[in-house]
């Protein structure tokens, strides 16, 4: 296969030497690794297709790639696989300002859009915390959300258009230009799919107009219940803020000392809201959330008094992950969301279980959609601890299914939540979903062993092998 692969490819497009190899063992959730038996960097979707042709002819399974910033193992090498990088189309091919579109190759860094697309008065919503480095192709994949998640959706509310190959190599356009399309929804359907139907080769996004004014603001609470009731009274109010983040002590204290935006490091609890729209809307709706927050407990609410501050009181939230990395020797990101009603309750039930498993937890998270971020602190390298935080941030995730969540907002299913799955649906809709993945890849040979457990798995839940700290997924092995 390599010396098919390095007719058409450059020899610096085909990696096989181990040491290089093992940057692309593992992505962001570095917990599980496995070394690929090579990866390829194509340049162009020709290449991109011959590659799949040369793959399915085998039966050798493949694993695209962006740039590693996803936290659910959904990019993790097969053995005796190929990872397929689009790391090198990062081209953006059109900002069309009347359309208000932006034609880009997956490769394409999520803030690059916004920079490029500014000069025209617009941008393009959804910013990950990644967004300076995470691609688009890797947003579709996952169905990546943000701060601005809230008022303007996830990545599948922002995407008109896609031009994907399959594993049997043929190029396929999904959605249009449009508002709407002729026949069935399969844009929707590939936004989320975590590399499992097809590879996303370009996207067609939607892009906005430049806010004409915004407001943030910041509320401290003496509890986290409190603040929780804070988020519940904006949104009962009919309000739908830009963005609405909510931090604990732990997060506020971390970053604080690693940012220094100006959080009071006594509080239980914070509010971060950011409002857009015309003067006269943010001036009214500010003054209202103030109120409702002060009605709901909060001890101070503080108006940003230039951009300077509020792009500070973001820039804490945004550095949320590497503060916290400054303070644990590691630490497990996990990824559930629930009705906003439950905050306070599946809050303190965090906390119940960060006793019982002695590990402590920071909590940041998208709070106006009910989106959890804790974060497991513990250390790799004292026995037992890793197998202790994956069974914690199990734990959690189960308890968002129970209040009438579920197992993901935006990072993925991948590898880290496969066996959460067999809680969230049933067998029969777990045959469905396999029905799904079996019209798009017969072989099965796309991202396999991601997010989607067999039946036998679910009825083995409980039983996983656990090797030097490390879990056994069999259906990675059948490869």
């Amino acid at each position: 296969m390599i010396e098919k692969f390095l007719k058409f490819l450059p020899a610096n497009s085909v990696i096989t030497a181990e040491e290089a190899l093992r940057v692309y063992e593992c992505d962001a959730l570095s917990a599980y690794r496995q070394i690929p038996a090579c990866v390829v960097l194509p340049d162009t979707v020709e290449q991109i297709q011959e590659i799949l042709q040369i793959c399915h002819a085998a039966d050798v399974p493949v694993v695209a790639r962006g740039a590693g910033t996803g936290l659910s193992g959904g990019a993790l090498p097969v053995t005796d696989g190929v990872v397929l990088s689009l790391a090198r189309l990062t081209r953006i091919l059109e900002i069309d300002p009347e359309l208000r579109i932006a034609r880009v190759e997956p490769g394409v860094r999520n803030l690059s859009v916004s920079e490029v697309a500014k000069q025209y008065g617009l941008f393009y919503a959804p910013d990950p915390s990644s967004q300076v480095a995470c691609t688009i192709g890797g947003n579709i994949a996952e169905n990546s959300g943000g701060v601005h998640c809230l008022k303007y959706g996830l990545t599948v509310h922002n995407v008109m258009a896609l031009k994907v190959v399959t594993m049997e190599g043929d190029l396929i356009k999904l959605g249009g230009e449009a508002l709407d399309s002729a026949g069935l929804d399969m844009l929707a359907l590939m936004t989320g799919s975590e590399g499992m139907l097809a590879i996303v080769v370009e996207a067609t996004l939607k892009l906005l107009p430049l806010p004409v004014h915004q407001k943030i603001m910041l509320a401290a609470f003496d509890t986290v219940e409190e603040a929780g009731n804070g988020v519940a009274a904006i949104i009962a109010a009919g309000i739908i803020p830009a963005g609405l983040e909510m931090m604990d002590n732990p997060g506020i204290r971390a970053c604080e000392d690693f940012v220094h935006a100006g959080y009071p490091r006594e509080a239980a609890a914070i509010l971060l809201c950011e409002l857009d729209g015309i003067p006269e809307e943010v001036e009214a709706e500010s003054q209202e959330i103030a109120d409702l927050l002060r009605d709901a407990g909060a001890t101070e609410v503080r108006m940003a008094r230039d951009k300077a501050e509020g792009e500070r009181f973001w820039a804490g939230r945004k550095a949320a992950f590497p503060a916290v990395g400054r303070i644990a020797a590691d630490y497990y990101c996990m990824d559930g969301t629930i009705p906003r009603k439950h905050i306070a309750s599946v809050l303190q039930r965090i906390r119940e279980l960060s006793a019982e498993y002695k590990l402590g937890v920071v909590n940041v998270f998208h709070a106006g959609d009910g989106n959890l971020h804790p974060l497991i602190l513990y250390d790799v390298a004292v026995p037992g601890e890793l197998e202790r935080a994956e069974e914690f941030g199990g734990r959690i995730l189960e308890t968002c299914v129970e209040v009438g969540g579920t197992i993901t907002g935006e990072h993925g299913v991948g590898i880290e939540k496969i066996n959460q799955m067999c809680v969230q649906f049933n067998s029969a809709e777990l045959t469905q979903f396999h029905a799904v993945k079996n019209a798009f890849d017969p072989k099965g040979l796309l991202n396999p062993g991601k997010a989607v457990p067999t039946l036998r798995r679910c009825a083995e839940y409980g039983a996983m092998h656990v090797h030097s700290g490390k879990l056994s997924f069999p259906e990675l092995e059948r490869f």
